[in-house]
């Protein structure tokens, strides 16, 4: 993933890493995948050390890198390989929509184990790679905050419910601070008309988690991951009191392909819903709306 490096004019460039980032090690589940790849290198000169926790071989491994291959789901191991690191970047899970037994074992478990891991070893920082998919049920016209309530589009955006409460749950009881990145669409480049709405760079990922890691004002906080995007549908202004400044632009990468939505079996339910195809799963075809 290579974002583009031009700033849009006008625009405030993003705070210095802390100093104190400089001294962090971190861990990042899931960093073999591709936007764990593209985390790492991009934060590899604002932290001490990265270890990559993933089953799959992240490839050639920078300086400061170390990979330990073991499955989340493994809380014994898990919390072994987190006994040397600061703050965990969690990103392991599967993407996508899956059968309720694979949901639980792996993004809802793997999770808590995630987080257990961080308690038993005193890590204070975890910052949650959730999805939009959390509040894909709602309709494309509302303008969706952090504090509207949850409305999953499916088990896999349930799980990341599960994975924000479960945040909440570790600040209050533990004091473990996480900041819940609802990430959009990490593309390298928008390529249809739901992503140019929702679309992150790796860039801005990155200023999202270099924020989670350090901002003091993060607790249980939820923030949107999505660069600038025109006629958007997520207000990101906790993101914005957080000190975030997105860099990039979808709009500078758009192309003719940008102006059609994935095609759909019930284009009434994914052209509806911000969620989009993952509404549609197992859905029975009735268009229904709340009473908000």
């Amino acid at each position: 993933m290579s974002p583009p490096d031009t700033h849009a004019s006008g625009q405030t460039p993003a705070k210095e890493t802390p100093a104190s980032c400089l001294n962090k090690r971190i861990a990042i589940t899931g960093g073999s995948g591709r936007v764990g790849t593209a985390l790492r290198r991009l934060l590899a000169d604002k932290v001490a050390s990265i270890k990559i926790i993933d089953k799959a071989d992240p490839g050639q491994l920078g300086d400061n890198q170390t990979w330990e291959r073991l499955d989340i789901t493994d809380a014994a191991r898990l919390s072994a390989a987190m006994a040397d690191v600061d703050g965990i970047v969690h990103l392991a899970g599967y993407p996508n929509e899956r059968s309720i037994e694979d949901i639980l074992r792996v993004n809802v478990m793997g999770t808590h184990n995630v987080f257990e891991a961080a308690r038993s070893n005193g890590i204070d920082r975890v910052v949650l790679g959730s999805s939009n998919h959390a509040v894909g049920f709602y309709p494309r016209a509302t303008l969706v905050s952090d504090k509207h309530p949850m409305r999953p589009d499916s088990l896999y955006g349930l799980s990341k419910c599960w994975g924000e409460l479960e945040a909440g749950l570790y600040f209050d009881k533990f004091g473990i601070r996480t900041l819940n990145i609802r990430i959009g669409n990490a593309g390298e480049r928008p390529t249809n008309a739901r992503a140019l709405r929702i679309w992150i760079s790796a860039r801005d990922l990155a200023q999202l988690v270099m924020i989670g890691l350090e901002h003091p004002d993060v607790t249980s906080t939820t923030v949107f991951g999505i660069s600038r995007v025109r006629d958007g549908w997520l207000d990101n202004s906790t993101a914005a009191q957080l000190g975030y400044v997105p860099a990039d632009c979808a709009d500078a990468l758009t192309g003719p392909d940008n102006a059609q939505e994935r095609p759909s079996a019930m284009p009434h339910i994914a052209e509806h819903f911000q969620g989009g195809r993952f509404c549609v799963y197992e859905h029975d075809g009735t268009l229904r709306t709340r009473l908000d």
